[in-house]
């Protein structure tokens, strides 16, 4: 199904971003030529990331909107503010993009299409375990075990950083983690609020500072923990 000008004017994108001076200004610049919106959270990053997000909003005024954390509190809490700030912009979809160039702008549509056709609430852009580097392909696949033992949810990438739902979804969900476990938590509450949801394979482009970043065997340890804290208060 192709998606229209009407369609794109409907989605919002959301990017957290924390020191990404040097690499977040292709990414933003790029959506806005695709013609979307993006709410970017810069979450008290200590580099120029904010400076460079301020030069590409005068670039594209109409497709940048910038919220600043004064202090990093992490990418949970910088979704969180995404979450509530986008809902000042009435939008029918929400993308949820890392800021890194990680992920390719290319796949935009290609995660919004099930949302646009109906058939989904919710889509997990799920990374080819085969071009993972071999660390991060071991961490993923424990924390997708995890995610199955805690929130029994059997998905093929649960640390994905794109996704993207509707907005009667996001109406419906509620996200409380601070830090890397909002990945799991997404996929708990699409889970428990029988939200239908749909997996797309999306291309990832890996360097050394985007391999610096994400689900290690520290961050899925503390994740772990995590988790076993929530269950524990369930």
């Amino acid at each position: 199904m192709e998606i229209s000008e009407k369609d794109k004017l409907d989605t919002y994108i959301i990017i957290p971003a924390y020191n990404e001076e040097t690499r977040v200004r292709p990414v933003v610049e790029g959506i806005a030529e695709k013609g979307f919106k993006m709410v970017i959270v810069n979450d008290g990053s200590s580099d120029n990331t904010l400076e460079v997000l301020k030069d590409s909003q005068r670039k594209y005024p109409k497709n940048i909107f910038i919220y600043n954390h004064i202090i990093n509190r992490g990418v949970g809490m910088a979704m969180q503010t995404g979450f509530e700030a986008v809902l000042r912009y009435n939008p029918r979809f929400i993308v949820n993009i890392d800021a890194d160039g990680q992920h390719s702008i290319d796949d935009l549509e290609k995660v919004i299409e099930p949302l646009v056709s109906g058939r989904a609430e919710a889509v997990i852009g799920v990374r080819p375990l085969k071009d993972m580097p071999k660390s991060r392909n071991i961490a993923n696949a424990i924390m997708n075990l995890l995610t199955k033992i805690f929130y029994g949810v059997d998905v093929s990438d649960s640390q994905t950083g794109f996704r993207a739902l509707t907005i009667d979804a996001l109406n419906k969900i509620t996200i409380n983690a601070q830090g890397y476990l909002i990945s799991s938590e997404f996929i708990r509450e699409i889970n428990d609020n029988d939200i239908p949801f749909e997996e797309v394979t999306i291309q990832t482009i890996y360097t050394p500072e985007t391999q610096a970043k994400g689900t290690n065997y520290k961050v899925a340890i503390k994740i772990l923990f995590q988790m076993m804290k929530h269950k524990l208060l369930d």
